[in-house]
């Protein structure tokens, strides 16, 4: 009971702070900033129209938010993929460690949109150069996590799984991988928010489709309002990538989670 008051608690709070913010955003834009961006009510219309059959362009604003999800995704699995063997690699083999992490600490820092032209001399301006700038978005923050928790697994698990027979193979993946999984999730709940950014700023550099592209095709027309919901659908997306992302992560880190 007391955990449902809580969610129910929850629930009102965030309903009563889009309403007040919504109602801030109508009264301010009644003076001279009314001049500069629409009110919320021409900006949800617009979004409520285009998402069940309005066209923005040429495809409707669900067909929009599909093609910027399929190329996160793409992105995102193959660079999380890459970055967990990486990241266990450095964090169990110190030969590995010594020869990639210098290289590693070099990249990363890097925002992923300064490889945008590189990747456009490299790879062209086709669907590979945004699946590349999303997948170096993802692999940096899922392997810097995967590492640290490789590397902060408790010593005393690793001896007494050795002195139980454990092999290195079975230390790895009996011990070391599942103590580094709740740092893994940490990792890709980072990598997704890096990953949606990206693609928005890939789609607004070359395509004819997706989110990116609704908000520089509304600059060029100087429209507010496809600007504006570009932007709202960008942050409802956003919202439910990470809601369900930590649905996932409860349900296969429930072992992790305390009760009290």
């Amino acid at each position: 009971m007391k955990k449902k008051h809580i969610n129910a608690m929850e629930w009102s709070c965030a309903v009563a702070s889009i309403f007040a913010f919504l109602c801030l955003w109508h009264l301010g834009v009644k003076g001279d900033l009314g001049r500069l961006m629409p009110g919320p009510g021409p900006v949800i219309r617009m979004f409520l129209e285009t998402l069940f059959g309005g066209r923005i362009g040429s495809c409707t604003m669900a067909v929009h938010i599909l093609y910027s999800l399929a190329r996160v995704m793409a992105g995102y699995f193959l660079g999380a993929a890459a970055g967990v063997v990486l990241g266990l690699a450095m964090g169990w083999s110190r030969l590995v460690e010594a020869v990639f992490s210098p290289l590693f600490r070099i990249i990363r820092p890097i925002p992923p949109i300064a490889w945008i032209p590189i990747s456009i001399i490299w790879i062209g301006l086709g669907e590979d150069a945004k699946i590349f700038l999303i997948f170096l978005a993802s692999f940096c923050n899922v392997t810097l996590n995967a590492w640290s928790g490789a590397k902060s697994v408790d010593g005393d698990y690793l001896r007494a799984a050795q002195m139980l027979g454990a092999g290195k193979g079975q230390l790895l993946f009996t011990v070391v991988l599942p103590a580094t999984v709740p740092s893994i999730f940490a990792g890709l709940q980072v990598a997704l928010s890096s990953c949606w950014a990206t693609v928005l700023a890939a789609e607004m550099v070359r395509s004819s489709e997706g989110l990116g592209w609704i908000i520089i095709a509304g600059m060029n027309n100087n429209d507010m309002v496809q600007i504006m919901t570009g932007i709202l659908a960008i942050g409802f997306v956003g919202m439910l990538l990470s809601m369900i992302f930590r649905k996932v992560e409860t349900r296969l880190c429930r072992w992790n989670k305390s009760d009290s």
